[in-house]
């Protein structure tokens, strides 16, 4: 299952200056959605939407508690952090990725979403913002976007979890037939 998006290619800062979104080779660069909402009150609305807290995951300097994954089209999910923007502003970053109950988790493509968290800021009727970071502005409006495709992998994707069970009954069994031979 491939997963279709679109984001942000040209944007404008106002006063008739415009900057494209650059894209190297870890894909498109990472834009900040930003609001006025205390983390809690974010948390427990993506709660509502769906999304769970997430166990493991790489922390990013000023990130809010545990990152939030919601599960998509299979293999697919949105993994969400929330980040503390001083002055009683919230920024929020999302990608869509293999999901971690895959081991192609570690090794997938996954690129940054803006569209999906719109979509539930403006359900619930957040104000929002959104942040570029190199540039240390306010977009003010998109001009054009990117079409985004992410492709399954070419390996269909392995569940881990049933893994370690299968091999740690394997290796229970192993056990039991070398202390049988022993004793």
């Amino acid at each position: 299952m491939q997963y279709l998006t679109r984001y942000p290619r040209t944007v404008s800062f106002g006063s008739g200056k415009n900057h494209f979104i650059d894209i190297d080779a870890k894909g498109v660069e990472q834009l900040t959605v930003i609001v006025k909402k205390s983390a809690e009150e974010l948390y427990n609305i993506m709660l509502k939407e769906g999304f769970t807290k997430v166990k493991f995951e790489h922390k990013q300097e000023a990130q809010i508690g545990d990152g939030l994954s919601l599960k998509l089209k299979k293999p697919w999910e949105m993994h969400l952090r929330l980040f503390d923007r001083k002055n009683g502003e919230v920024g929020i970053e999302a990608e869509v990725e293999v999901s971690r109950d895959y081991l192609q988790h570690l090794f997938c493509q996954r690129t940054p979403v803006i569209y999906e968290i719109e979509a539930l800021l403006k359900k619930h009727q957040i104000e929002y913002k959104i942040w570029h970071n190199k540039v240390k502005n306010h977009i003010h409006g998109i001009l054009d976007n990117y079409k985004i495709t992410l492709a399954t992998p070419n390996i269909p994707v392995f569940a881990w979890k049933p893994m370690i069970f299968f091999i740690g009954t394997v290796g229970v069994f192993y056990l039991w037939k070398y202390l049988d031979t022993i004793f």
